[in-house]
């Protein structure tokens, strides 16, 4: 299995492979006044506005360097009705792949409530990989807010 390699502050995550879309170089956010910790705001991708998450942000409470290797990973993500929605995921250092079993990933032991999204381990040099599940990274307020359901209202046709 193909596994993209980042890092969230010193830490080495993967990510799947062949849950990723496209990656990007870092582009410009159009901020989301009131936005929930994490989300960087919307990026124009192929013409069509989609959310990003700062991973950084998210997880560690700092956002990530502007680096050149600071990347934007687009994935699918589902939301509660099972529909999939493009997702930005900002990460630093996305720029290498990595080739192991899924079985090579042990379980770390450790369960934390608030992080779902961390999954099992590869030990090896120089450090330890985990693997995270972006289907679990958003917290639900997160989730509500990018994949509110779309409502279309109607304007006023303005002053007569």
């Amino acid at each position: 299995m193909v596994f993209l390699l980042f890092q969230l502050g010193s830490g080495r995550y993967a990510l799947e492979a062949s849950r990723v879309v496209e990656v990007v170089p870092l582009l410009e956010m159009k901020p989301l006044p009131q936005a929930p910790r994490g989300v960087a705001g919307i990026f124009n991708y192929r013409g069509r506005p989609v959310p990003a998450v700062d991973l950084s942000a998210l997880t560690l409470g700092q956002p990530a360097s502007e680096r050149l290797s600071t990347r934007i990973i687009i994935v699918h993500c589902p939301d509660e009705s099972g529909n999939d929605h493009l997702l930005g995921l900002i990460a630093e250092h996305a720029t290498e792949l990595l080739h192991k079993e899924p079985s090579a990933f042990i379980d770390s032991g450790v369960k934390l409530s608030r992080a779902p999204y961390l999954g099992p381990i590869l030990m090896g040099s120089p450090g330890p990989i985990q693997w995270i599940y972006e289907q679990r990274l958003l917290p639900e307020a997160v989730r509500n807010v990018l994949f509110a359901e779309t409502v279309v209202s109607q304007l006023p046709d303005g002053p007569a």
